[in-house]
């Protein structure tokens, strides 16, 4: 047995900068929050390169400052945030930074899927308790969200419009009313839990998840609504790739030796795909697939390992093959997209004299079955 885990939460991995930030600022603390505001918006979304009482805060989400101060402002107020956008926009990373700055943990979740019940949103029962003593509050098994509720947590559901709209409903008493209710336990003190000062809700929801349940309009109203949109910026958006397929390779015990042109060559047929433009104003067919930023990372991180593994083929002839992959998720006939982009716009590029474009062109014949 080993204590190294794959994948730290943020409350362990950023733990000594979360006590740092919780001193550094003496501001108004909303209630139940372990630091102010200002301060998680500073953890989430970085310092500026301005020091906080001598130490600069590296950002841990690439986007708008502004969504991250919007964010904050909504769970301020105790109210519902909802998180939308494309799949692997760091929705979800969003919400557990959010989580863990505000009270220190980011485990309080549920996994929204089509076969979430209303008792994984409210409380269960240890049968075999429940058999031997009848209803008890030792037989009650807490939900995330209300152990949330009593302890004034940040709860979360991921995909929530995976849900059925029957399940999503249990949502709506807890975020008006603010307490859960067990019928069973009626004439003793646990019959009823009430939402300590600090308790609010963060959801995440994609909008091209083809098993969406519409929510209801009573449920939408409990929410502030955030679109996180894919990152902008170019150089931004290659910085957090190389850095995270980094991180997968040595996580391993490998050395991530994958040179930067072939990873801004990736991120580009990346941002060119997803958008149905290229950078230079070409028009460029879409796959239905999303070619995400989390995407672009596991490419990364897939020709790096094999950099690292298996040695010998040039990290860029990978790409075309990893491409490929991507583009055929969910629908195999997308695969004529690719093509096209290779016919296109690539081909475009190579023939300007462009190295790195003339190389890929080169691994056409990768794309035909």
């Amino acid at each position: 047995m080993t204590d190294a885990r794959q994948i730290d939460p943020p409350e362990h991995r950023y733990a000594e900068e979360l006590e740092f930030l919780a001193a550094a600022d003496s501001g108004i603390r909303p209630p139940g929050w372990r630091m102010t505001p200002r301060s998680v918006v500073t953890f989430v979304a970085g310092s500026g390169g301005v020091p906080v009482n001598g130490r600069v805060i590296a950002p841990k989400f690439v986007g708008e400052r502004a969504l991250v101060e919007r964010c904050v402002v909504t769970l301020a107020g105790e109210r519902g945030l909802l998180l939308v956008g494309e799949p692997g926009t760091a929705k979800s990373m969003l919400s557990e930074l959010l989580s863990a700055a505000i009270c220190g943990t980011s485990a309080l979740a549920v996994q929204g899927t089509a076969g979430t019940s209303e008792d994984q949103l409210r409380y269960g029962w240890n049968y075999a308790l429940l058999l031997a003593k009848g209803p008890s509050a030792e037989s009650l098994v807490p939900s995330p969200i209300l152990t949330a509720m009593r302890t004034g947590a940040v709860a979360r559901v991921e995909e929530i419009t995976r849900c059925l709209p029957e399940v999503q409903d249990a949502l709506v008493s807890i975020l008006s009313e603010r307490r859960i209710s067990v019928p069973e336990l009626s004439g003793l003190p646990e019959a009823t839990s009430y939402a300590a000062p600090g308790f609010c809700l963060i959801a995440t929801a994609n909008l091209r998840d083809r098993g969406v349940s519409e929510m209801s309009a009573a449920l939408k109203r409990r929410f502030n609504f955030e679109v996180v949109p894919p990152i902008a910026d170019f150089d931004a958006e290659v910085a957090l790739v190389t850095r995270q397929a980094r991180a997968s390779v040595e996580r391993g015990g490998a050395t991530f030796a994958v040179d930067d042109a072939v990873l801004d060559t990736l991120v580009t047929a990346f941002r060119d795909l997803r958008t149905g433009r290229s950078a230079e104003g070409w028009e460029v067919e879409r796959p239905s697939s999303v070619m995400s930023t989390a995407e672009a990372v596991a490419v990364a991180a897939s020709i790096g390992l094999s950099t690292a593994y298996l040695p010998g083929p040039d990290p860029l002839s990978l790409l075309p093959g990893h491409l490929l992959g991507v583009v055929r998720k969910d629908d195999p006939e997308d695969a004529g997209q690719l093509q096209a982009y290779w016919d296109g716009a690539l081909r475009r590029r190579a023939e300007a004299g462009a190295r790195m474009w003339r190389q890929l062109w080169e691994h056409r014949d990768v794309l035909r079955d």
